[in-house]
C-alpha cells in the first residue's frame, strides 16, 4: 500500500549553471537545500512509502552529471517514477536512450516520456513540457521539442521544463521546483487547482 502522491520537476542536480540562476552560491548548495526540502516532505516509511512522480530533467545531462544525480535520488526517500525530460538520456528523443532505461530503472521504478493519472475523475496528462502549440513554456522564443510536446485534447497536464515561477497557464499546471520552493507538490494541491466540473476549466 502506498503512501501520498506528489509531483516535481527540473531539479537538475549538479547543474551549476541552474544553482547560480537559482540565487544558490554553490551548487553543493543547491542540491543539499533540494535534498532537505524532499527529505522533510517525503515519508520514509518503507511499508507505506510515499510516491513521487519527477517530470523530467534530473541534471544538466550527461554520463557524469546523470550518474551522480541518480545517485543523489537513489539516497532520497519514496518511490520515484520518471516522466523523461530533455536532458534526461533515457528519453527516447536520445540516440542511445534505451542504454540509459537499465541505469534509471535501478532509481526509478517507471521510466517514460508521458503518462495518465486519474485525478477528481478525470483524465491528467503527465509531460516534461507544456503543450504543442501553447505559446508557452520554454526558454526562448522559439517553441523547441515541438515533436515531443502532447496536443491539447482538453484535458490538465502536469509539466515542467519552463523554470518560471507560474504554477499555472489554462490547463497547464507546472510542478517544477522554481514554482514550489524546491519542493514536491502534494496531489491534494494539484486537485484544488482542477475544477470539480468540466465546463469550468479555464
Amino acid at each position: 500500500m502506498s503512501g501520498r502522491i506528489f509531483f516535481t520537476s527540473d531539479l537538475h542536480i549538479g547543474h551549476r549553471y541552474v544553482a547560480q540562476l537559482r540565487g544558490f552560491n554553490t551548487v553543493e548548495e543547491h542540491d543539499a537545500h533540494l535534498a532537505a526540502q524532499w527529505d522533510q516532505t517525503i515519508n520514509p516509511n518503507n511499508d507505506r512509502p510515499d510516491q513521487v512522480w519527477v517530470l523530467g530533467d534530473i541534471s544538466v545531462g550527461g554520463n557524469r552529471a546523470e550518474t551522480a544525480a541518480l545517485a543523489w535520488l537513489l539516497q532520497r526517500p519514496g518511490q520515484k517514477h520518471l516522466i523523461a525530460g530533455n536532458h534526461d538520456h533515457c528519453h527516447p528523443m536520445h540516440r542511445e536512450s534505451h542504454k540509459w532505461q537499465r541505469k534509471y530503472l535501478g532509481v526509478f521504478d517507471s521510466v517514460q516520456p508521458f503518462a495518465v493519472r486519474k485525478v477528481k475523475g478525470r483524465y491528467l496528462k503527465l509531460s516534461h513540457f507544456p503543450y504543442a502549440g501553447s505559446g508557452y513554456g520554454d526558454h526562448t522564443d522559439e517553441e523547441r521539442y515541438t515533436a515531443w510536446r502532447l496536443p491539447d485534447t482538453g484535458n490538465y497536464l502536469l509539466h515542467g521544463h519552463t523554470h518560471t515561477t507560474a504554477r499555472r497557464h489554462g490547463r497547464e499546471i507546472h510542478v517544477g521546483v522554481d514554482a514550489w520552493d524546491y519542493t514536491p507538490v502534494p496531489l491534494e494541491v494539484i486537485e484544488q487547482m482542477i475544477p470539480d466540473r468540466p465546463e469550468e476549466d479555464a
